[in-house]
């Protein structure tokens, strides 16, 4: 698992550690480690080998001029320039010892800019160290058109290596879209920051965490799962396990207009491996249902019978005023309210009006941004857009989390899992799915998948989050490299599963 802490946190752990050291020692480590990076990844580079870092303000700046410093003492390089770019000034003394050992300065405020445009399109490894983690995702007032212009000159086959972010991203990970710089690999001090786990770790390429030393005190406030966790999370039946002791899922879902989501989300539900699954719906997905899925029984559980957990709402029509739909509205909200934990999904998030009752009902929303927004708009009373949604998903979800007291797993290319703000649960990001995989149903077969691992015990974050994960690899699993279609992944989730349970 890689998990991320706040950036206030790694403040708190880097003050505490440079109180017990002498004084630059810190920034000496982030420098040494950050320099041994760079020489590997010219090692591995033909050519002239030319390295230029671009030079903001702050520690960030100092790190850079300290590794600049470094890699010009020691190579191998075909020469070092630092490139300032700054509103505030550099770090002092790592600009002195960037002098001391012959880096080349070129200062943009008192250079012509085709100084600086010229030595960065010569660069074959490029240092990002115009802002840290104590930045803002962007560029700060006046820096903007002077560094897009900047890095305009940067060669494609330039290995660009960010140091802590990718500057311009925002440090919590949160604001996805912003202009900034596209790195091949970033090195990070200490521990992965929000920016290295979230929707904004595209432009972080590879992640090189190098240890500095640091003591984290406090859980970290956001993860993300690897292949790996699979085996430790999945809920593996045992010997004695029977069907009911794996899990029996209800579900309420499809309609005389979408029976199609009914019978995928059963699929999933038998595919992934539910203890038992019983489906409530009007008759034609029920049909479908019966034929294509004998395992699975159909109608309301009466006196006796068991649910662990409810599906509600993939192809649900909550504006069906038939005969058949005004009752399987009515079974929606009938499991809704049992205070079981539940899965709701497209329609069943137009039955939400506040929290589901009974105390601690354990509640696994799955909207997509549209979804979130609309869901959002009726619940504050104010418009909310899918934009805006993709804009700041973290931010939107965590909305909607704290209205309903809910988990919410917003689908997407990264897909995000936010637990209650009171929760002290940490943000989830997964971003295992090819793109593939955005296609009709695809959506179903998710909520199946995570109705079973809610049914087989697992709390809201872990079956959201292992969810997706299995989702995205049963969904590349089904087709590699190619267009699939949402009945190929449901039916992928079982070898998915055992192939990873093998790792």
């Amino acid at each position: 698992m890689l998990q991320a802490w706040s950036v206030s946190d790694v403040r708190a752990a880097e003050a505490v550690a440079m109180a017990a050291l002498p004084d630059g020692a810190l920034m000496q480590r982030a420098a040494r480690g950050l320099a041994a990076v760079a020489r590997a990844r010219l090692r591995d580079r033909a050519g002239q080998r030319r390295v230029v870092g671009l030079v903001g303000s702050g520690g960030n700046g100092g790190d850079t001029l300290y590794a600049l410093a470094r890699l010009a003492r020691k190579g191998p390089t075909a020469g070092v320039t630092a490139v300032l770019v700054s509103q505030r000034g550099v770090h002092s003394g790592g600009l002195r010892a960037a002098r001391r050992h012959g880096v080349r300065i070129i200062d943009t405020a008192t250079t012509p800019h085709v100084e600086a445009t010229t030595a960065i399109a010569d660069a074959d490894l490029l240092l990002d160290g115009l802002t840290g983690i104590g930045g803002r995702a962007g560029w700060a007032p006046g820096l903007a058109e002077r560094i897009e212009e900047l890095l305009g000159a940067v060669r494609d086959d330039c290995y660009v290596l960010a140091v802590d972010l990718p500057s311009g991203a925002d440090p919590a990970g949160e604001v996805v879209a912003s202009p900034g710089v596209w790195a091949d690999e970033t090195v990070t001090f200490g521990v992965p920051k929000p920016v290295h786990v979230l929707g904004t770790e595209p432009r972080c390429g590879a992640l090189t965490v190098l240890d500095i030393g640091l003591v984290m005190t406090t859980g970290p406030v956001a993860e993300r799962l690897d292949h790996d966790d699979v085996r430790r999370l999945w809920p593996v039946p045992g010997p004695l396990d029977d069907k009911y002791r794996r899990g029996v899922l209800g579900v309420v879902a499809g309609g005389e207009g979408y029976p199609g989501a009914a019978v995928l989300a059963v699929t999933a539900a038998v595919c992934a491996g539910a203890g038992m699954v019983r489906y409530v719906g009007p008759p034609t997905p029920t049909g479908l249902v019966r034929t294509l899925v004998p395992e699975a029984v159909s109608g309301m559980p009466g006196e006796g019978q068991r649910v662990q957990a409810w599906l509600v709402g993939p192809g649900l029509d909550p504006q069906d005023d038939s005969a058949a739909g005004r009752e399987q509205l009515a079974q929606a909200r009938e499991a809704l309210d049992s205070g079981l934990p539940c899965v709701v999904d497209a329609g069943g998030l137009a039955l939400l009006d506040g929290p589901r009752a009974g105390a601690g009902a354990r509640t696994l929303l799955t909207p997509h941004a549209g979804e979130l927004a609309r869901l959002l708009a009726r619940l504050e009373g104010a418009e909310v857009t899918r934009d805006e949604v993709v804009a700041d998903p973290v931010g939107h979800a965590r909305r909607a989390a704290a209205a309903l007291h809910a988990t919410v797993l917003l689908k997407g290319h990264t897909t995000y899992i936010v637990p209650p703000p009171a929760s002290g649960l940490p943000v989830r990001a997964q971003a295992d799915a090819p793109a593939w995989l955005g296609t009709a149903g695809s959506g179903d077969v998710l909520a199946g998948l995570a109705g079973t691992l809610l049914a087989a015990g697992l709390d809201p974050l872990e079956a959201g989050s292992l969810a997706a994960l299995v989702h995205g690899v049963a969904g590349e699993a089904a087709n590699p490299g190619g267009p699939v279609r949402a009945w190929d992944v449901a039916h992928a989730l079982g070898p998915a599963v055992a192939a990873l349970l093998r790792r």
